[in-house]
């Protein structure tokens, strides 16, 4: 929904609620007066009135939990559901951001903390982080950008992957790192109307700039360097040498000059089991990049301790222990 202006009375200005529900001056606006706290109180009873008016004209209940919402937002989704979704608790793997348990898995520096597969196979990546865990809340937000066409969710979702990007600020060498978002097909593309990783990636990097106090430039989005060339089959259900097989060949690097010896942020919206954004960073690395580096707003645990309890005699079980050290 587009920002709502209300006009003062006497004054030649208008007042912009925008989708963040702070008010904003609109260009051009002067408004009079001789008292700050009158303007104030203005302000607050315009919004006031604001988010009555919206609520009785234009009724909608949170797309989340159900809830009557009485707040202007462009995005249908309530303050409680949003505060609900947190960040990942709990150690993690150092390269892939797999949850860890053991005490023991450390790698060679001993500040570093590797799940069990990392720890016997390389990954293709130098490091990957999330914000949040897949499931709830934030599943349901993904889910409303990418099967819902709610783009104003890209908004919400940039900033959280925004502050999962601060874990890496460390690791970048250069001055400028450049982001990569993971493809669509071009039929996939057409369907949805847009990638969801792309829109991430953008409200990511002006949330980054923000923090920044401004200062862009660092993160540069290049969204045309990598192209999906084939369309594959759902990754559901496959096994992971299957799901290898069903990825491998399907990226292709458009213009390999661009990314020769430079620093790679391949942005993604969902980190599931690492199939995609490893065949990814193959495929850049083969293309000349120094190094990749991978970043995702959520991320499948496989390693969730409730499972490993539910499955600690079985044979999936003894493979989760093993694969988190």
């Amino acid at each position: 929904m587009p920002a709502a202006s209300f006009a003062v009375p006497g004054e030649r200005g208008r007042l912009v609620f925008s989708s963040s529900e702070d008010p904003i001056r609109a260009t051009g606006t002067k408004l009079l007066t001789r008292d700050g706290l009158l303007l104030s109180m203005l302000v607050s009873s315009l919004s006031g009135v604001a988010e009555s008016l919206f609520a009785t004209l234009f009724p909608s209940d949170c797309r989340l939990c159900g809830t009557p919402l009485v707040n202007i937002s462009r995005l249908p989704v309530c303050r409680p559901c949003l505060s609900d979704i947190r960040p990942i608790a709990g150690g993690v793997c150092s390269r892939c951001g797999e949850r860890v348990f053991s005490p023991y898995a450390l790698g060679s520096d001993a500040s570093e903390v590797l799940c069990g597969l990392c720890r016997r196979l390389e990954p293709p990546f130098a490091k990957a982080v999330a914000y949040g865990s897949y499931d709830g809340g934030l599943r349901e937000l993904i889910h409303l950008l990418k099967y819902e066409q709610v783009q104003p969710a890209a908004t919400v979702l940039g900033r959280m992957l925004a502050e999962a990007l601060s874990r890496l600020n460390s690791c970048w060498i250069q001055g400028t790192v450049l982001v990569v978002p993971v493809p669509l097909h071009a039929q996939k593309l057409r369907q949805r109307g847009f990638n969801q990783s792309e829109l991430i990636a953008r409200a990511a990097i002006k949330q980054d700039a923000i923090k920044r106090e401004g200062a862009s430039g660092r993160l540069v989005l290049h969204p045309r360097v990598l192209e999906r060339r084939r369309e594959t089959q759902s990754q559901t259900g496959l096994t992971s040498h299957q799901r290898r097989e069903n990825i491998r060949g399907s990226f292709a690097v458009a213009s390999p000059g661009e990314i020769a010896g430079r620093e790679i942020l391949l942005v993604d919206d969902v980190f599931t089991t690492g199939t995609t954004v490893s065949e990814c960073a193959r495929v850049l690395r083969r293309a000349g990049a120094s190094k990749i580096y991978v970043a995702t707003v959520a991320r499948t645990l496989k390693a969730d301790a409730k499972g490993i309890d539910l499955a600690r005699d079985s044979a999936e079980g003894e493979r989760i222990l093993a694969a988190t050290g």
